[in-house]
């Protein structure tokens, strides 16, 4: 997709943990005026419990049949419920240096602000020491996260998959994109 094609208005952004997909569908959502609501927010209850699987894909399915949104991840558990209705998969394939150090800096600054997130929940040394740990995580799925973005790159039956590697390819990609006018300037035109 070139910059100055259509835009999409169902976008999923997949990538490992400590790739940026928060980040990129918060700036995404802005500069195109498309709704985002974090994937965690949906997925997890307050004291870190799980929300069960029937109300998560419910909860998805529910997302993903309005007329746009942005998604920053897919649980395997759901995974088929944006890519068959996504417009386009942003697929963050950094490297594991990367997202590791991105992943353990953002991790230290949770832990020791006690910042809150998704649903009032905070990261804690405990946790992330835990059987549960992000950090954890992020080593179990890269190979796996990996392999299925490269495999939508080369052969998707379906979205178009924009495959990065590197923060400074999407970065110009993201840098070409036609922002939304704001709403004033809509209404002016009118």
């Amino acid at each position: 997709m070139t910059p100055a094609a259509p835009l999409p208005s169902k976008i999923l952004i997949y990538g490992v943990y400590g790739s940026g997909k928060t980040t990129l569908a918060r700036r995404l959502s802005e500069l195109l005026g498309i709704a985002w609501r974090p994937v965690d927010d949906l997925t997890w209850e307050p004291g870190w419990r799980e929300v069960p699987m029937p109300v998560q894909r419910e909860r998805i399915a529910e997302l993903c049949r309005r007329r746009s949104w942005i998604l920053d991840g897919a649980y395997r558990d759901w995974l088929d419920i944006p890519l068959a209705s996504a417009d386009l998969v942003i697929a963050l394939d950094f490297s594991r240096s990367l997202t590791l150090r991105r992943l353990l800096r953002r991790t230290a600054r949770l832990v020791s602000t006690g910042e809150t997130i998704c649903n009032g929940n905070r990261e804690t040394l405990g946790s992330v020491l835990s059987s549960e740990s992000i950090i954890l995580w992020h080593f179990g799925s890269f190979g796996r996260k990996r392999r299925r973005m490269r495999q939508w790159a080369a052969t998707s039956p379906g979205p178009r998959v924009l495959l990065f590697r590197t923060p400074e390819e999407l970065d110009a990609w993201v840098c070409g994109l036609r922002p939304v006018s704001p709403p004033s300037a809509r209404r002016r035109r009118s």
